[in-house]
């Protein structure tokens, strides 16, 4: 009996940890499709990996992330460190940006689909904030804000729409680790309003209440920009 008893525990033991290893890895990119031709296209989830005896140190290595770069027109410039830029980091699920600020600039809503960000700031003063998803009890949206100084730090939940702002008069610079060796950026006024083949104006003046010849509008602007 006893028998019996470890048996069923070691096969359920077993079959736990197949069904463990059955799941799904987490996306690398926005989608993947299937092909049955392994000849018509080829791409994995994340990178090809090199040989490890052909590796270098280079392969670990980035240059440069302490030099300032120049602003957008926003007044942001965000300096991505991901596995594009440090083959290294493929596979460890971890990138780094650095995020230079103009006087009054913002970084402006936006989401990350693979990953959470942690915010420090480095130098000046940033407005922050963060969205929840629809609530359950009446389907609205909490928004969660702090004003960071030098040496704060702030979590911007995966998913979640969020945003930084240069409150001061002087350049600010964050450095922000994310959960992703791929985090993915979705800014949210470019996606909606500057997607190509453009999101119907009917469909926008809706969503969002507006008049059709405002929605066309702002598609010009963004449109350009895209």
């Amino acid at each position: 009996m006893a028998y019996h008893n470890t048996f069923f525990v070691l096969a359920l033991m077993a079959i736990a940890s197949f069904v463990a290893y059955a799941t799904d890895p987490t996306q690398l990119q926005d989608f993947c499709v299937g092909v049955t031709d392994p000849n018509q296209a080829l791409f994995v989830n994340g990178m090809f990996c090199k040989n490890p005896m052909e590796a270098t140190p280079e392969d670990f290595f980035f240059k440069g992330l302490d030099i300032p770069r120049k602003p957008n027109n926003l007044g942001v410039n965000v300096t991505l460190v991901s596995a594009m830029q440090v083959p290294g980091l493929n596979t460890l699920g971890i990138s780094l940006a650095r995020i230079d600020f103009a006087p009054y600039g913002l970084n402006p809503p936006h989401t990350h689909p693979r990953a959470t960000e942690v915010l420090t700031v480095m130098e000046g003063t940033l407005y922050v904030g963060f969205v929840t998803s629809n609530l359950a009890n009446n389907g609205g949206n909490k928004l969660f804000t702090k004003v960071l100084n030098k040496g704060d730090v702030f979590v911007f939940p995966q998913g979640l729409v969020h945003f930084q702002f240069n409150v001061g008069n002087t350049p600010a610079v964050a450095i922000a680790g994310l959960s992703s060796q791929n985090p993915g950026v979705v800014t949210i006024a470019n996606a909606v309003f500057g997607a190509q083949p453009p999101i119907s104006v009917d469909v926008l003046a809706k969503a969002f209440q507006l008049d059709a010849n405002v929605v066309k509008l702002l598609q010009s602007k963004f449109g350009m920009s895209s």
